[in-house]
């Protein structure tokens, strides 16, 4: 940024110097990721399921995409993506056909996820009068967008204190729902290590579930995710433990 203004500047007067590139070098920073407790989650879902609407169906949209994406890690733009034909109900399948650099995948869920998209989708065609193309719909039958979503799960967050409240309906600061995502992600890997499981066979799966283009990726909730760390340390320790015994 500062490049730039100073060819502009330069540009009006050349007297103005053009700092070089790779005088202060950049580096890309991931925000630390919130992760949400249980009954976090569970106060999330039931305060969604109080938002106003002509019809209702937004309050039983966003229970289930926030709820979606908290079982299954999609980010919200998947999710929101996902059309009638994409979504599986008998064999529990999600296709993911418009993921992050246009990759797509398949993502199998849960029985009890299963179920709760069924019955989604019955009381939306119920309370539409007729089957929507996009899976979830708003009361117009249209597929909400990725800044709807966004505003819904701020306001969740600031009914039940997890944001600040904010006038003329601001979203504030505070967890947001792609740290659904993380919480998804970081839950699963802090499974591993608490049932013996190696993370290093179990990591490229959990990466292809997420779409994630490098297993790096996901390996950096390990140091993101201070649980994480601590237990990821103890087996290394007990590793190397080991190796000297040895």
């Amino acid at each position: 940024m500062v490049r730039q203004f100073a060819q502009w500047l330069s540009g009006i007067d050349p007297r103005n110097e053009v700092p070089p590139k790779g005088l202060i070098p950049g580096r890309y920073r991931r925000s630390r990721p919130y992760i949400y407790s249980d009954q976090e989650i569970v106060q999330i879902i039931e305060e969604a399921a109080l938002l106003p609407s002509i019809h209702g169906i937004r309050a039983l949209t966003y229970t289930t995409l926030f709820g979606l994406i908290a079982v299954t890690g999609l980010r919200v733009s998947e999710a929101l993506a996902l059309d009638n034909g994409d979504v599986d109900l008998a064999s529990g399948v999600l296709t993911i056909r418009r993921g992050k650099s246009g990759k797509a995948r398949i993502v199998p869920v849960l029985e009890s996820t299963s179920d709760r998209l069924i019955a989604y989708a019955k009381e939306r065609d119920r309370l539409l009068s007729y089957t929507p193309k996009p899976f979830f719909a708003s009361d117009n039958g249209r597929r909400p967008d990725d800044c709807s979503a966004r505003y819904n799960f701020a306001t969740v967050c600031q009914r039940i204190g997890l944001r600040p409240s904010q006038r003329f309906n601001r979203h504030g600061r505070g967890p947001r729902i792609h740290d659904l995502r993380h919480t998804f992600a970081a839950r699963t890997m802090v499974n591993w290590y608490r049932t013996g499981k190696d993370p290093e066979r179990e990591l490229i799966k959990l990466s292809t579930y997420l779409g994630h283009s490098e297993p790096a990726h996901t390996y950096w909730y390990i140091e993101a995710v201070p649980e994480l760390l601590e237990l990821a340390s103890k087996r290394a320790v007990r590793a190397l433990a080991q190796e000297r015994g040895q």
